[in-house]
């Protein structure tokens, strides 16, 4: 038998490959994370002070990882989803009482996020290999060599399997010529928070209008984060007109289910587009997370898909080690990467489906929409299908505990 540094060398230690290795942590398999930012980069990094929208099911998944005791103070449950159409007459409304759970979901900052699993990650068996840069990687047919980079010392390492949580500009993809497939969608989201005159009531907002989605975040009492999805021209125009005029255009958008809204945060730009890789799993190398997939923040799926990408894998890595078998195997990589087709497909069709049909004032097709959600607001079933998917349990949770 070939001896092996580790089972399981993650490359990444943000979300995705953080929560993962918590997953792992109490199996037989012997996992390291490498991390090329020090801690000091990660709490100074600007992405850290973004919302993210969790689903019911991600918090009980963080909470299995045993870190949602420590992220869900800071948490604001959402108990109210309002969805409507500016300038036209059709609103769904999803209710936590409706659905018989306390919340449908929760937004966090993902430095709160980042903190409770980095934190688990220090306290628990996981070694961390900090900071250190992948500059290498070749397969052989029981390992994968690993070439690092950590300050002026070059490491190599093994690994049965070797997992690439590593970013959108992840590395791990680079190295292997893995392609990717993007849809640009000619559109910038603006993010930034607002205060508010009224208390949110824990209601998140998604109001389409004719230049695309605009999502409205309970985060606080009267505090909320705003992800304004506008063409580039006019997000550029936005980010550098005064905080009045701006508010006025902002307030003219959403309308006033607030109240009059209050000084903004930084505006941040980010230009949307649909990335997939173009193969999930290679020789003994997997990917997750935004390293596989990044999603238009629509519906606010893009992390709780990649918690999923984490915790699928945790399943099955550790059913197959129970088993005594190889867990880089790769019938078993590509088994794995199927599987996980059909949750990244319905996830990619829902949040394209609602761009494509939102973000058009073609009078047959907004009258066809507006009925449609009148319809599906007085349809109970159909309700109740739309917040399962909303809360992330329309398929059964992971289990690796």
């Amino acid at each position: 038998m070939t001896n092996f540094d580790y089972d399981v060398l993650i490359i990444g230690g943000g979300l995705a490959g953080g929560c993962l290795a918590l997953a792992l942590a109490g199996s037989p398999l012997k996992v390291a994370v490498v991390e090329s930012s020090t801690e000091a980069e990660r709490q100074a990094a600007p992405a850290g002070a973004r919302a993210l929208a969790l689903a019911r099911g991600t918090a009980r998944i963080l909470e299995t990882l045993g870190v949602w005791a420590a992220v869900e103070p800071k948490a604001t449950p959402i108990r109210h989803i309002h969805v409507s159409d500016r300038g036209h007459f059709g609103k769904t409304r999803l209710s936590a009482e409706r659905e018989g759970v306390a919340a449908l979901g929760y937004v966090a900052t993902a430095r709160d996020v980042e903190d409770a699993v980095i934190g688990a990650l220090h306290a628990g068996s996981v070694e961390l290999i900090q900071p250190a840069r992948l500059i290498g990687l070749r397969a052989g047919p029981d390992s994968v060599h690993v070439s690092l980079r950590r300050g002026e010392e070059a490491l190599t390492l093994s690994a049965r399997l070797v997992v690439g949580a590593d970013g959108s500009d992840s590395t791990v993809r680079r190295l292997l010529e893995i392609p990717q497939i993007v849809r640009e969608y000619g559109q910038t989201a603006l993010v930034f928070e607002v205060s508010c005159e009224l208390e949110h009531r824990n209601v998140a907002y998604e109001r389409f209008t004719s230049s695309g989605p605009l999502a409205v975040l309970p985060l606080g009492r009267r505090r909320c984060s705003v992800v304004w999805t506008l063409a580039p021209s006019d997000a550029e125009e936005l980010r550098a007109v005064p905080e009045g005029e701006f508010l006025a255009r902002l307030q003219d958008a959403f309308g006033y289910w607030l109240g009059t809204l209050g000084p903004v945060g930084p505006r941040q730009g980010f230009p949307l587009r649909l990335i997939r890789g173009g193969r999930m799993a290679d020789d003994r190398v997997v990917l997750i997370g935004n390293a596989m997939h990044q999603l238009h923040p629509v519906a606010g799926q893009g992390f709780n898909l990649g918690l999923r990408d984490a915790a699928r894998l945790a399943e099955r890595l550790i059913v197959k080690q129970g088993f005594g078998e190889d867990i880089g195997d790769p019938a078993f990589l590509h088994s794995y990467a199927e599987a996980r087709q059909r949750d990244l497909g319905s996830t990619v069709a829902f949040t394209d489906s609602l761009i494509r049909l939102f973000s058009s004032d073609f009078p047959p097709l907004a009258l066809m929409r507006n009925i449609g959600l009148l319809t599906l607001d007085c349809l109970p079933p159909a309700k109740h299908l739309l917040a399962r998917h909303a809360m992330g349990l329309a398929e059964r949770l992971p289990r690796f505990r």
